[in-house]
């Protein structure tokens, strides 16, 4: 079969590889075309855009590149038409991929796949009656987004989660050689290592990383490292970096293995800190103040941001969110994940009821599975 993959950013990149990788294995003759990134692009076929030209976050930005993105949008639609695949798949990125799901539909009436689902329970829950219009089938990484589309009348698969494909292996796996060698490779010393995960963005690590570093600097019995992004170069974080603040990049999941507790700013970080079994508070500042975060209380249609609560349904982790995130407020939650026994065991008990609920390994495989088994025997139809 011909594959057309689309994913607009790192993340996507990651999953869609993942993806192909096991579609190679269940369709012998797959091909491939893609925008997406290196990842893919190691996997073979042919890329058609790097997702670094199309990874534009925030009104303004948008508005900026405006010609551009609408350039990326006629190229693809073109290109999809001239590669004519026998099945679309489109890995996040909503607000790309659901023009180019209701093109495909209305023009081509290819199937369509949506691996890895918007975030449309958070907000534009609207967005679903695209999803129900244009969409063949949906392969969900979260648990709950069953019952959000059970909601709305519309069957989602749950298939597992890619997170736990990659971090459990690497977890069972290591061994105390291997922290050795990764405290010494790093010029670390023998104090507990608490990570620094200050988010993926440059406006991200600007709002979140001084906090934490005020934070930490008040307990020097403590170690800090920070996780760096691998959009972000070492000259970009050498302001915040001294004999007691050190960085390391491309290893956040060795890191967090070696690690007595960690700040997270939201996002698939928490999730991650959590498989891994590691304390933590999640933080993220933004701008406006108390104003700012009382409109975006009111359009969030949750109840939790970060990933650890919403699986849990529960607040597992303390969320210092808007204006409620602070140096103090964030001390005195960073003290109650290292020194208080209790907090930190009942958070670690917390962290295996998520594991459960997030399965077995094997999401790739699954997703290529069921893809393979719905769609293989269905002619194109152009």
């Amino acid at each position: 079969m011909k594959y057309y993959l689309i994913a607009g950013e790192a993340s996507g990149d990651l999953h869609a590889s993942r993806l192909m990788h096991e579609l190679k294995k269940v369709d012998p003759k797959a091909e491939f075309r893609f925008f997406g990134g290196d990842l893919m692009a190691a996997e073979g076929g042919e890329p058609v855009k790097h997702y670094k030209k199309m990874a534009y976050m925030g009104f303004v930005t948008v508005i900026m590149h405006l010609p551009e993105i609408l350039s990326n949008m006629k190229n693809c639609r073109e290109d999809i038409r001239s590669y004519s695949p026998d099945i679309i798949i489109l890995i996040d990125y909503p607000g790309f991929n659901l023009q180019i799901a209701e093109f495909v539909k209305k023009h081509l009436d290819i199937p369509v796949v949506y691996y890895i689902s918007p975030k449309l329970w958070a907000w534009k829950e609207y967005r679903v009656k695209s999803i129900k219009k244009y969409v063949d089938c949906m392969l969900s990484i979260l648990p709950f987004e069953v019952d959000f589309y059970k909601k709305h009348s519309f069957e989602t698969t749950y298939v597992g989660n890619p997170t736990v494909d990659e971090l459990i292996p690497l977890k069972n796996s290591y061994t105390s050689d291997k922290s050795d060698a990764f405290i010494k490779n790093n010029n670390l010393d023998n104090r507990p290592i608490v990570t620094l995960m200050a988010g993926s963005r440059k406006s991200e690590v600007k709002n979140n990383l001084p906090y934490m570093i005020d934070v930490i600097k008040r307990h020097p019995q403590y170690q800090a490292v920070i996780a760096g992004a691998p959009g972000l170069d070492l000259e970009y974080y050498s302001k915040y970096l001294d004999n007691d603040i050190k960085i390391v990049f491309d290893k956040t999941h060795e890191l967090l293995l070696n690690s007595y507790a960690a700040m997270v700013t939201s996002g698939t970080a928490t999730l991650e800190t959590a498989i891994m079994g590691v304390p933590q508070v999640v933080c993220y500042k933004i701008g406006g103040g108390k104003p700012l975060y009382k409109i975006m209380e009111s359009v969030l249609k949750i109840k939790y941001v970060s990933l650890v609560n919403l699986i849990a349904d529960a607040p597992v982790v303390k969320e210092l969110l808007g204006y409620k995130y602070t140096a103090d407020s964030l001390d005195k939650e960073f003290i109650n994940i290292t020194e208080d026994k209790d907090y930190r065991e009942k958070m670690k008990k917390n962290y295996d009821i998520i594991l459960e609920r997030l399965g077995e390994v094997g999401a790739p495989e699954k997703a290529a599975s069921i893809i393979n088994k719905s769609f293989s025997a269905k002619p194109n139809k152009v």
